[in-house]
């Protein structure tokens, strides 16, 4: 029997991901200076010419690599956002995605890369903000998610020891009052 040829829309769909995986570890590994489109063609097994008629040019390319979706947060209310935002702690101090290494390390050298991360960081913010009340709820959320960020910037990039031999639960117990007095609940 023959291989089943797939259509063409599902080939082109498979070599665009082929591209951003490639592209997430380059730019996690090596930041997005350092990380050229003949690199991240080669890691894909593709020719150059395919990654910039998929994604036009380096900063695109990069802006799609490092996309994450953000929490829903409408349906969670207070309590629900910040053990989202808990929860998260897991995955921040395992073994994170390319897309945010490589967010976390450009984003304080390269302008585009810092667009990204602003936009990233925003529509998480967002996300969290529909979650919590009253006026300040776009504050309160931005605050609960760049705590978030420098401890994963401590643990992932420089490497605390203080954060790296703490297990997530304990993390967790410190934090959930702080986080909590952000949603304006009432912390016992």
């Amino acid at each position: 029997m023959g291989e089943t040829v797939l259509p063409r829309a599902e080939r082109r769909r498979r070599t665009e991901g082929k591209i951003l995986d490639a592209a997430r570890s380059l730019f996690a590994d090596f930041g997005y200076e350092r990380t050229t489109i003949r690199a991240v063609a080669k890691a894909a097994g593709v020719d150059p010419a395919l990654v910039m008629q998929y994604f036009g040019n380096k900063q695109q390319l990069f802006q799609q690599a490092v996309r994450m979706t953000p929490p829903d947060g409408g349906e969670l209310g207070p309590e629900g956002a910040v053990e989202h935002v808990l929860g998260a702690l897991t995955m921040k101090l395992g073994e994170l995605p390319q897309s945010s290494l490589a967010m976390m390390r450009s984003m304080l050298t390269h302008p585009e890369a810092a667009a990204s991360a602003r936009e990233a960081l925003g529509e998480q913010i967002e996300r969290l903000a529909e979650a919590l009340p009253g006026e300040d709820a776009r504050l309160c959320a931005a605050l609960m998610t760049l705590v978030m960020l420098g401890i994963t910037v401590g643990h992932q990039l420089l490497e605390i020891d203080e954060l790296r031999g703490v297990p997530q639960e304990e993390l967790a117990r410190l934090l959930r009052p702080s986080l909590l007095a952000l949603t304006g609940l009432e912390v016992s």
